[in-house]
């Protein structure tokens, strides 16, 4: 298989707090990699220094279309143990273009317990705002790899596989086995999967190369990697819930 990805559905800009570019640069970046669509997911307010519930009540401020690129201003939620699973509130989600969702240290779940993770990870996606689930491989969040997977295919939901998790560098280094596993077991459960850069710079946008030939070696089948294009991604959004800011868009494709 040889993949083009032509969407970034993964990236943080300053208002994660630990990021380091704007919005328009990472815009920009995408535009430069040939990319058709990059969503901006900042963390939200329960990660240290993530951002405020009114940043992302104000997202319809940020045009749709940035240079040649399709924007979408979306959030990575922290898994939460609230009711709605998310610690961001339904209004608030609702008017976002792309609602993720993630462990993340120092929000709540620092204990490790694969149980308790495996269940609040599955309130959270039970939520129908909810559209992908990030960097499910975490060694740090452990989770039952099978339960969430199945779980992924029945409620919609889109698995990552993080192309920074492949990073030697990375905090996540030692999960890349784990990431790999939740590849193969979003294949054997008929699911979907994206690839994500998690860029916490401009210059990493665009960034699959690693995650690609993972998926390349699992066989996956690339009609299931929602961020092909632009389409894809904007046709399985679309096809989940009314989006606010995308009723500005023309159909793609």
């Amino acid at each position: 298989m040889s993949l083009t990805l032509l969407a970034d559905l993964h990236t943080h800009s300053v208002a994660s707090g630990h990021a380091f570019s704007t919005v328009t640069e990472i815009a920009e970046a995408a535009s430069a990699a040939g990319l058709e669509l990059v969503a901006i997911t900042d963390h939200g307010p329960a990660a240290p220094g993530g951002a405020h519930a009114w940043y992302f009540w104000n997202v319809r401020s940020v045009p749709v279309h940035i240079e040649s690129v399709v924007v979408l201003m979306g959030c990575e939620a922290n898994v939460s143990a609230s009711s709605e699973g998310l610690d961001l509130p339904a209004e608030v989600l609702a008017g976002l273009d792309l609602v993720a969702v993630g462990f993340h240290p120092l929000t709540g779940f620092d204990d490790g317990d694969r149980a308790a993770n495996t269940a609040a990870l599955l309130r959270a996606m039970r939520n129908p705002l909810v559209d992908v689930v990030t960097h499910p491989g975490s060694a740090d969040f452990p989770l039952e790899v099978e339960t969430i997977a199945a779980a992924a295919a029945e409620f919609g939901v889109v698995l990552e596989l993080n192309d920074h998790s492949f990073d030697p560098h990375s905090s996540r280094a030692r999960s890349i086995d784990r990431e790999v596993a939740f590849a193969q077991a979003a294949r054997d459960a008929g699911g979907l999967i994206s690839i994500g850069s998690d860029a916490h710079y401009h210059t990493g946008v665009g960034s699959f190369s690693h995650a690609l030939e993972a998926v390349e070696s699992l066989g996956f089948p690339p009609d299931r990697i929602l961020n092909r294009d632009a389409a894809s991604v904007l046709a399985h959004l679309r096809g989940r819930r009314p989006r606010p800011r995308l009723e500005a868009l023309d159909e793609i494709g």
